[in-house]
C-alpha cells in the first residue's frame, strides 16, 4: 500500500508546490537577433532579439492540428539573449523556468498582427505558411520570408501572400512587408488583427488611433502571468477604419494586389525587463518612428 501511494504521488492533489526545473543560462549570453525553422517543433518558425520573441506555424502543425493558421504568437521574455530553443526542450514550455514562457493563445485568431481579407463583414484568412527563406540570423537583425498558399475570399476571388519579417536588435517591433496577389485586380480591404482576451482580470484595454495608424491592446492578467501589450502600426494614409469579429480587434487598410505594403507589430510583457505598465508601453509607442516605404 505504501508503494502504491508513492507511485501515485501528485503534488497538486496534496497542495504541495511541484519543483520547476530552471533553464541553465547559456555560456554565450550575447544579445542577438535570431530566426530558426524548427522541424523539431512541427515546423514552427521562431524569431527573437534582446527584447521580444515570436513564432508562426508551419506545414507539419497544419497537418496535425486543423485549427492552426496564420496568426502570430507572442512569447513572454525576460532575458537579453535567445531562449526559445532551450525553453522548447521541455515538453511543457508554457511554464516559466526563469527566462520567460509561451502563455499567449493564438487559436483561430490573428494573434499579434496576423492578417486576413475583410469581405462581407467577415475575415477570410490563410492557413499556415507553406515555404520559408531565412536571410539573416545571429547578428543585428533577424530577417526571413514566408509564402501562404491561395485561400478563398467567399466565392468572389482567391488571394495568396508573400511576407517578409524583419526584427532588428534593440527593437520591440517586427517590420513586415506583405505582397498580396489575387486572381482579380480589385482593391483589397485587409484586416490586421490582435486577439481578444478575457480573464478574471477583465477584458483588457483597446486603443484605436486612426490618425497615427495605431491599434493597441493591453491584455488582462491571464493566469497570474502578467500582462502582454501589443501594438499594430500601419501607414495612416491606408487606414479604412476599425472593426472586430468574435476573435479579433482589427485595423482595416486598403491594399492594391501585387503592390507591397509595410506594417509593424510590437509587443511587451510587464514581467519582462523593459515595461511594467500599460502607460509605459503606450508612452514608448508614441516615441516610435515607422517607415512604411517598402525596401527592395
Amino acid at each position: 500500500m505504501k508503494a502504491t501511494r508513492a507511485l501515485a504521488y501528485d503534488p497538486a492533489t496534496l497542495k504541495r508546490p511541484a519543483p520547476v526545473e530552471k533553464l541553465t543560462p547559456p555560456a554565450d549570453q550575447t544579445p542577438r537577433a535570431v530566426a530558426r525553422f524548427a522541424p523539431d517543433r512541427l515546423d514552427d518558425l521562431l524569431w527573437e532579439n534582446d527584447r521580444v520573441a515570436h513564432r508562426i506555424y508551419g506545414p507539419a502543425l497544419e497537418a496535425r492540428e486543423a485549427p492552426s493558421g496564420s496568426g502570430i504568437d507572442v512569447w513572454a521574455k525576460r532575458v537579453r539573449y535567445p531562449f526559445m530553443d532551450r525553453q522548447l526542450k521541455f515538453p511543457n514550455y508554457h511554464t516559466d523556468r526563469g527566462e520567460g514562457l509561451d502563455y499567449y493563445d493564438v487559436g483561430r485568431g490573428r494573434g499579434a498582427g496576423g492578417l486576413g481579407i475583410w469581405y462581407d463583414n467577415k475575415l477570410w484568412t490563410s492557413r499556415n505558411f507553406s515555404t520559408y527563406r531565412i536571410d539573416k540570423t545571429g547578428g543585428d537583425e533577424a530577417k526571413f520570408s514566408v509564402d501562404y498558399r491561395p485561400w478563398p475570399v467567399d466565392v468572389v476571388r482567391k488571394v495568396w501572400e508573400t511576407r517578409t519579417f524583419s526584427l532588428p536588435l534593440g527593437s520591440n517591433f517586427t517590420r513586415m512587408t506583405s505582397t498580396l496577389h489575387s486572381d482579380t485586380k480589385d482593391p483589397l480591404i485587409v484586416g490586421i488583427g490582435i486577439n481578444k482576451r478575457k480573464s478574471d482580470g477583465g477584458s483588457g484595454v483597446v486603443t484605436k488611433d486612426a490618425k497615427n495608424g495605431l491599434l493597441s491592446f493591453w491584455e488582462p492578467d491571464v493566469g497570474d502571468y502578467g500582462h502582454i501589450g501589443i501594438t499594430i502600426a500601419v501607414d495612416p494614409a491606408m487606414v479604412e477604419g476599425f472593426t472586430e469579429d468574435a476573435e479579433n480587434y482589427l485595423i482595416l487598410v486598403r491594399v492594391t494586389p501585387g503592390t507591397p505594403f509595410v506594417y509593424y507589430m510590437g509587443s511587451a510583457w510587464d514581467g519582462g525587463l523593459d515595461f511594467k505598465s500599460r502607460e509605459a508601453w503606450d508612452a514608448f509607442v508614441r516615441t516610435q518612428t515607422f517607415s512604411f516605404k517598402p525596401v527592395p
